[in-house]
């Protein structure tokens, strides 16, 4: 109820004192009666407040009175007249000081009559705003059940709440695009608040009100959340009421979106898997035809987790459907590693962009749990595989990195791993059986452990003491093996070729 609707009462006869610059549009939601010089406590937002003025014993009472009722946030304060005949004027000047309506209730009108009235008035708004709620649900339901969309059921709203409503993800893929997207400035804007916020709703630059889509703050990485146009403070009951039904609703559209996801992720798991153990280019192609990628395109591989958090697995691959969402089908699954990993088609230019882009967005809600990304160069299903590894390398130069949020691109790796990952599969399968086949076999045949032995040897730059060391065994047993190695392989490790060689070999197996 507002103030100006209980002064308009004739049965009242409620005379105003003192009205403050604001005027007099007030919300009235409780009432609260109390002849306590300091009532702060038993004080709510938005009160009408009733006194008899008993706690009045000097002028300067009215100051401590008034001063603690704007403090627990009262609305307005309604004095009697009966015990004093009168108000005095110290009260009024106290109300205006704090800029407190203030309003006489004369003699012959009770305090529960004021009561009464308000308490009615206010259980009747409630009464009808909870059947106008019921009534929306009603609706929302019905058209769930009718086949609209979440952007349509948006648009429905937007119009009857007065203001332009969007659905994004912390990322700023827009669900709900709205009218128009956010541009990139506004965007950012809108996300970090989401992410920052102590509490929801929350007010961003703009400005926009922010509800979200689910629960929880630890979830705020993956929720979507609603964008609406305009001040916070400006929406009305009902328009909120309205905006977190909607939410409901998005919730409901965003459990859907995740179960065909999981399907998409069985399949790319199988494709991811295949590159892994050396599957055939034909079996993969296969696999990304399914998942709703074409197997004659580039595809760029993206690895992303969350530094030493295998428990944020699943955090770290729903950003990343989230991201793939943004440039085709979100094919997205678990390697091997237990890291999160996306096959995003498209050009070398645009994607990393992209990603970077998305991700970066994060930042400010990763706290003390960075999240490292890496991409590879666009590769082919003969060369997924070696684009996997490229892109684990970028990720792991992109811990190495640090900051919340690194991302490292195919374009910044200049080592032996691009020059690895842009071979065919097959290519780099067949050129390390013909170096190191040998040892291999004699490795299965006789458990000499030879390979252990020359991947510390060159891990140790040749040096036999390192390596011995390494390997907890005796210099000569090191040598003795290396020397072996190179009668299988016919090749001298003394020789920075044949060392190269051996080198290359051992990392494309």
């Amino acid at each position: 109820m507002l103030l100006r609707d209980l002064l308009a009462i004739p049965e009242l006869h409620l005379e105003l004192l003192y009205e403050p610059p604001g005027g007099l549009d007030r919300v009235l939601r409780r009432v609260c009666a109390s002849d306590l010089l300091h009532p702060s406590r038993y004080v709510s937002p938005d009160d009408l407040v009733v006194s008899g003025l008993n706690w009045r014993r000097a002028p300067e009472d009215s100051e401590v009175f008034v001063g603690e009722l704007v403090e627990g946030g009262a609305a307005a304060l309604a004095a009697g007249d009966a015990l004093l005949g009168s108000i005095p004027d110290d009260l009024v000047e106290a109300c205006r000081a704090h800029e407190l309506p203030l309003i006489e209730v004369p003699t012959e009108v009770s305090f529960a009559d004021v009561i009464e009235y308000l308490i009615s008035a206010v259980s009747a708004e409630r009464g009808a705003r909870l059947s106008a709620s019921l009534g929306r649900q009603r609706q929302l339901l019905s058209d769930v059940a009718a086949g609209r969309s979440l952007t349509e059921i948006a648009a429905q709203l937007s119009g009857e709440i007065g203001a332009q409503c969007r659905v994004l993800t912390p990322t700023g893929r827009h669900i709900v695009a709205g009218s128009a997207p956010l541009e990139p400035g506004e965007l950012d804007a809108v996300t970090r608040t989401f992410l920052t916020a102590q509490r929801l709703p929350a007010a961003a630059p703009g400005p926009y009100s922010l509800f979200t889509v689910g629960t929880g703050f630890d979830a705020r990485l993956t929720a979507w959340l609603i964008a609406v146009e305009g001040e916070l403070t400006a929406l009305s009951a009902d328009a909120v009421e309205a905006i977190t039904e909607f939410a409901s609703i998005a919730a409901l559209d965003r459990f859907r979106a995740g179960e065909g996801l999981r399907a998409i992720r069985h399949i790319a798991e199988e494709a991811i898997t295949l590159a892994d153990s050396g599957g055939s280019p034909l079996e993969i192609g296969a696999r990304l035809r399914q998942a709703g990628l074409d197997p004659a395109e580039p595809v760029l591989v993206v690895v992303a987790d969350f530094a030493g958090r295998p428990d944020l697995l699943d955090t770290a691959r729903t950003v990343l459907e989230d991201v793939a969402c943004c440039n085709g089908p979100p094919v997205v699954a678990t390697s091997r590693d237990g890291r999160a990993v996306a096959l995003l088609s498209g050009d070398a230019a645009g994607v990393p962009a992209l990603v970077r882009s998305a991700i970066g967005r994060l930042a400010p809600g990763v706290g003390r749990t960075p999240i490292a990304v890496g991409i590879s160069a666009p590769s082919t299903p003969e060369a997924l595989a070696g684009a996997l590894e490229e892109a684990r390398y970028s990720r792991r130069l992109a811990e190495l990195r640090g900051g919340p949020v690194s991302v490292v691109s195919g374009d910044e790796v200049t080592s032996y791993v691009l020059l690895l990952a842009t071979v065919p599969d097959e290519v780099r399968r067949t050129f390390a059986t013909r170096v190191l086949g040998p040892v291999l076999e004699y490795d299965e045949r006789t458990g000499a452990g030879l390979r252990e032995t020359l991947e510390a040897f060159l891990a140790c730059s040749g040096s036999w003491s390192r390596a011995s060391e390494q390997l907890h065994l005796h210099t000569n047993t090191v040598r003795y093996r290396i020397e072996r190695i190179e009668q299988l392989t016919g090749r001298s490790l003394s020789n920075l070729e044949d060392r190269v060689d051996v080198f290359l070999a051992l990392r494309s197996l």
